[in-house]
């Protein structure tokens, strides 16, 4: 049963009943109707930890969105259940698809970083200074575009690239 028929309470039965009217009122192609209920459906699949039914709903939807920056979004989202569940090379290889999409997210080049930095910190503990620096150094060109695209939003990053002498430019402006 999809998801969008199987809901617990009341309020969730009628944001779902509003927002299929919504979505079938609107003037787009079937097509785009049906992956954005694909996209929805995985959506809160993923919000509900079921991993496999959003995966399944994103991969429907991909194949039926055209538009880049929706691609781009479902990708991403896709990258986030890959690193949640340890796969940190499939999650990389899809947010840098993300990004192919739609050049313009910087949660993307966020979770990049946040993978290149702890490479670094494991390799860094295992002794490997000239691997460690390679993946810091990755982690700070990923995080200086993302912090480009949101100033402000990642403070946290920001303060690193500070802190560790690696931020090549001021970024901040």
């Amino acid at each position: 049963m999809p998801r969008s028929q199987n809901k617990d309470n009341f309020l969730d039965k009628a944001f779902t009943v509003m927002a299929e009217m919504i979505v079938k009122a609107m003037p787009i192609a079937s097509k785009e109707k049906k992956a954005y209920l694909y996209y929805r459906d995985g959506l809160a699949a993923q919000n509900d930890g079921d991993y496999s039914e959003a995966l399944d709903n994103y991969q429907e939807s991909l194949k039926l969105e055209d538009n880049p920056v929706d691609r781009g979004e479902t990708l991403k989202n896709m990258a986030i259940i890959y690193m949640s569940n340890g796969d940190e090379e499939r999650a990389l290889i899809t947010y840098q698809k993300a990004l192919d999409q739609n050049p313009k997210q910087p949660s993307c080049l966020k979770n990049m970083g946040l993978i290149y930095e702890k490479r670094g910190r494991i390799a860094e503990q295992e002794g490997n200074e000239d691997e460690s620096d390679r993946w810091f150094e990755k982690a700070a060109e990923v995080w200086t575009k993302a912090v480009r695209l949101y100033p402000g939003g990642y403070l946290e990053i920001e303060n690193w690239l500070k802190t560790t002498g690696r931020n090549k430019i001021d970024v901040y402006f």
